[in-house]
């Protein structure tokens, strides 16, 4: 980058026009994964150019980079969207600090940390030392940045001099010309001067990020070859003896608690009744909770596996066996709350934030065995990876799933085995389909499948119907116009679909002289067009 500092500058200053050009006042959309590619071919080719090659460790983290930022305009659903573009982030900050170094793998949780506060400070601080470096030429080396400085800088002073001077003459001519006058003032509104503060603000923030990318492209190029340190950053200080009665504690609370629970793990609805909590009492309490006890007790067998002094090979023996009772209670407390959890769905039906939980229990429950495991083989540095990797299989899962798609589809299937098994229905509560209009258009196709799907009963598919139709009449008011940058992929599918379906969804006349808007079904029954939210 010293050999062409001018280039430099001038690509990052493009990226940060870029940003400005596909964000300002645009929806997100495939605007992001344009500048994550842009910012990912721009970075590589400076480091190429100075003969930084990208090795096959930090190629692979190419992989997921680009997965996730093309979810970002597959999927609508809005934690979906939000998980990508963080998790992206967070791996294209990781593919700079490892650059060179190719060792994300080795990193631990303190490393993560220690990366990416060393990665903000050359944010703010490395182009100021690179633009000092490029001025400070050593002795011998031939003269040639300041050559290309004197050929850019008179272009700024002649053109910062003539403006003056061509708006004198300009305002000259002007009163000598009307037709003159006319053609000028139509040039001028093409920049729009009223809103020169918008300008100039946004001028302001490109320059901004066209310094930030500066300092990351530099951070990888100059501190990315850093190796990891295998021994710890800190030496344990807490002792054995009071760590033991920290988890030993521990342990027989949750030992008590999954007794407890013992009782109704087999019994299943029959139970729930026994100590005179109803149904809906059992079903809707608690799973959130034992979630945030499996995550807690996660962050603390970690936290005393960092600070606990194990001198000995009992020690460490004891440590470990403490840390797998822990472990195997905290997954049957796990297996309690995903059984209250499908009871409340098989009463209720599945939300956004239930199908969040079932997902995050899964993975959080393969998080805990893996920490244990590489307790046991002496391995507890590879912690912090082993969660990296589990938070990008929870995002994952999440894009592949489809949330909505998937709440539609098991819904919908909810129905049905209600409608063949009447065993079923006891303590159900019916299809609720004003839930899907709070969906993005992701559930679009899977309600239009089962608006189609003649083996529904009547009355579901009416249901199904009408949350369409409330959806393309929301979208028929919608007189925004979309630019290309927002482009979505899963937008143009539902239009699409809604375009099919037309003649079908016809049937149904829509109230909107008042709020909320009603719909009516070909049956007669009223359909509210009033978006709620619930858990």
């Amino acid at each position: 980058m010293k050999t062409n500092p001018n280039r430099f500058w001038l690509l990052v200053i493009l990226l940060g026009w870029a940003f400005d050009f596909l964000f300002w006042k645009k929806p997100p959309g495939i605007n992001f994964f344009l500048y994550v590619i842009l910012c990912l071919i721009t970075g590589i080719y400076l480091l190429q150019t100075d003969g930084l090659r990208l090795t096959r460790p930090s190629s692979l983290l190419l992989l997921p980079i680009l997965f996730l930022s093309t979810m970002t305009f597959l999927r609508q659903e809005m934690l979906t969207v939000f998980l990508s573009v963080s998790m992206t982030l967070f791996l294209m900050g990781v593919f700079a600090i490892t650059y060179l170094s190719s060792q994300w793998a080795r990193y631990g949780l303190i490393d993560y940390f220690i990366g990416y506060l060393t990665l903000f400070g050359s944010m703010l601080a490395r182009p100021l030392g690179f633009v000092a470096d490029v001025r400070r030429l050593p002795l011998g080396q031939p003269d040639v940045s300041p050559k290309r400085n004197s050929n850019f800088l008179p272009i700024v002073r002649g053109i910062i001099i003539a403006l003056p001077v061509i708006a004198i003459f300009a305002s000259l001519l002007s009163s000598a010309d009307v037709i003159f006058a006319d053609r000028l003032e139509k040039f001028m509104d093409l920049f729009n001067i009223e809103n020169l503060p918008e300008y100039i603000f946004r001028l302001v923030y490109i320059l901004v990020f066209a310094y930030a990318l500066a300092g990351t492209f530099l951070h990888a190029a100059q501190k990315s070859n850093e190796q990891v340190d295998e021994k710890p950053r800190f030496s344990p200080f807490l002792g054995f003896t009071e760590s033991a009665i920290v988890l030993g504690s521990v342990v027989i609370l949750f030992a008590a608690f999954v007794a407890i629970q013992f009782q109704y793990f087999f019994g299943g609805q029959s139970n729930i009744n026994i100590e005179g909590y109803t149904y809906a009492e059992y079903a809707r309490n608690g799973f959130g909770e034992l979630v945030a006890v499996a995550f807690f007790s996660l962050l603390m067998l970690l936290g005393l596996g960092a600070i606990t002094r194990r001198e000995t090979e009992s020690q460490a023996k004891t440590f470990s066996s403490m840390g797998v009772v822990l472990v195997g209670l905290v997954i049957v407390m796990l297996v309690s709350a995903f059984q209250r959890l499908v009871l409340y769905e098989s009463a209720y039906g599945f939300s956004r934030l239930r199908t969040y939980t079932h997902v995050f229990m899964i993975w959080l429950a393969l998080l805990l065995v893996t920490v244990v495991v590489l307790e046991i083989i002496r391995r507890e540095r590879a912690a912090g990876f082993a969660m990296v990797l589990a938070s990008l299989g929870f995002v994952v899962s999440l894009t592949l799933l489809n949330v909505d798609a998937f709440i539609v589809k098991q819904n919908v299937q909810r129905e049905l085995r209600g409608d063949a098994d009447k065993s079923l229905t006891q303590g159900r509560v019916a299809l609720d389909a004003q839930y899907f209009l709070d969906l993005s258009d992701d559930a679009v196709p899977a309600l239009a499948s089962a608006f189609q799907n003649k083996s529904l009963p009547v009355d579901v598919r009416e249901k199904v119907g009408a949350a369409l139709f409330c959806k393309r009449y929301d979208r028929e008011q919608d007189k925004r116009k979309i630019p290309w940058q927002s482009f979505q992929l899963s937008r143009f599918t539902a239009d699409n679909i809604f375009s099919t379906i037309k003649k079908d969804l016809d049937v149904y006349k829509v109230t909107d002289t008042d709020w909320p808007v009603k719909i009516n079904t070909p049956s007669g029954e009223e359909f509210s067009c009033y978006q709620y939210y619930y858990d």
